[in-house]
């Protein structure tokens, strides 16, 4: 029998990951106080998502989760919240009308902040430094002073993911998000892109269907699913003690929310049996995320998958493969049979990114979109041959006209990636990237249909 879960529970576990700050006192004093703030999300926006999310794990849907890789202090801007939520918009016009499913979004927006490294230091012209861990932990300047973690930090973070979720909140909700405005989400420099004429040709086929509807009586206005969408947060939940504060008691059902994002994720390298992170995540009542990586056996994702959802609550587990191009197919296929012989109800979702990281001759850190394409497709494959949903997709993006990952048919060159490197981190997509990426996506989802067809036959 598992043991009583409490906010607190998982500081007698084992954490890996988590900053070491030299004055725990005044942590304490920082956590105390964002204990007494509001909660950024609601316990039942939570639930709503759960629901989403349980429809696409039966096959009735489709997620997806994109945004920073690591959010900044310095890159935050109405403007650049309001582009990545822009593309995310597109890619998710472009897979509904393609596929003809409904598109669960969510982004990697207001909390998206600490990172895991692979080393707890940097080394700098033959100086040892901490490393970066994210902004609401400590700075990205390579001196000893930004390095120390600092708790006030947490204060920011928060600060910045309220005023982040009430603009997105805005935009989702305002008339942004109209289906009539879908000519104004292409941002200017993807005229650029072969993608963008395409998208522009969706685009007139919706207006058409609206003009249609209009034409028999229906008035779009009124019509509350073409005025707005629904937007999720979501972020990895590695930082426990700002989770911790973050995690209220729900007056109406009693539950434990961890209201710091609507959907939390546990990391590949915090994944492990006996984490803190998991003992923390599997007693609040939010949609989970997991990170599958090729470190993780069939045996033990069936051990966590019992810890995490004992009563196998539909839409409770997303399950997120990052193994790499040439990894994929034989590190997916088993686990994905293991959970289909246990009877588990899961959203299945690929990330693209992480597994395919190399350097560049430049010296740059990048992904190259082929391998980021081919991962894509060897998740699809292995799904397909295993009668199962290819459920997600979840990749690290950005509004911005950055130059990250090579490649795509904007085609960006190892010589061009100092052009626009922003990244905190991580290389991302830009979003000509991302609309490519929709488009040669929403190809696949056409062919998983056209197969499940064949198999009901």
């Amino acid at each position: 029998m598992a043991s009583k879960w409490t906010p607190d529970s998982w500081q007698a576990k084992e954490a890996r990951h988590l900053p070491s700050y030299p004055d725990a006192t005044a942590l304490g004093r920082v956590t105390d106080t964002l204990t007494s703030f509001p909660p950024l999300v609601f316990a039942g926006e939570a639930r709503a998502l759960k629901a989403d999310l349980a429809e696409v794990a039966s096959g009735k849907g489709f997620l997806l989760q994109g945004g920073d890789c690591a959010e900044s202090f310095a890159e935050f801007h109405p403007n650049n919240i309001r582009d990545t939520f822009r593309v995310l918009l597109q890619m998710a016009v472009v897979l509904t009308f393609a596929s003809k499913q409904p598109v669960v979004k969510v982004g990697r927006m207001a909390g998206q902040f600490a990172k895991p490294r692979s080393s707890p230091v940097e080394v700098q012209g033959g100086v040892e430094l901490p490393s970066y861990l994210g902004d609401n932990i400590n700075g990205i300047d390579f001196t000893a002073e930004s390095r120390i973690p600092d708790p006030q930090r947490l204060m920011q973070a928060y600060s910045q993911s309220a005023a982040t979720l009430n603009l997105l909140r805005a935009f989702s909700t305002g008339g942004y998000a109209n289906l009539r405005q879908v000519h104004q989400w292409t941002l200017d420099f993807m005229g650029r892109s072969p993608w963008a004429d395409k998208f522009a040709e969706v685009s007139n086929r919706i207006g058409e269907a609206l003009d249609f509807m209009q034409a028999c009586g229906i008035d779009p206005q009124t019509v509350p699913q073409l005025q707005g969408t629904s937007f999720y947060t979501s972020h990895e939940a590695l930082h426990l003690a700002y989770e911790q504060a973050m995690t209220r008691q729900d007056s109406l059902t009693g539950d434990w929310y961890d209201c710091s994002a609507h959907m939390l994720w546990i990391g590949d390298r915090t994944r492990f049996e006996g984490s803190a992170h998991v003992e923390f995540l599997r007693g609040v009542g939010n949609p989970i995320g997991f990170k599958c990586g090729p470190s993780l056996a069939p045996d033990e994702l069936l051990r966590q998958l019992d810890v995490l959802n004992p009563a196998r609550e539909a839409g409770r587990i997303t399950l997120i493969s990052r193994f790499g191009d040439d990894k994929v197919e034989a590190g997916l296929a088993p686990l994905v049979r293991a959970v289909k012989r246990e009877g588990h109800t899961v959203v299945w979702s690929c990330d693209p990114m992480h597994g395919n990281v190399i350097k560049a001759e430049s010296g740059y850190k990048t992904r190259p979109f082929d391998r980021i394409l081919n991962e894509v497709r060897g998740f699809f494959a292995v799904h397909r041959a295993e009668g199962t949903h290819a459920g997600g997709i979840h990749i690290e993006m950005t509004g911005q006209d950055v130059t990250e990952c090579m490649g795509g048919a904007v085609a960006i060159s190892d010589s061009a990636l100092a052009d626009r490197y922003h990244t905190h981190c991580d290389p991302r997509l830009n979003a000509a990237q991302s609309i490519e990426l929709a488009f040669l996506l929403a190809d696949m989802l056409n062919q998983e249909a056209v197969d499940r067809a064949q198999r009901a036959a």
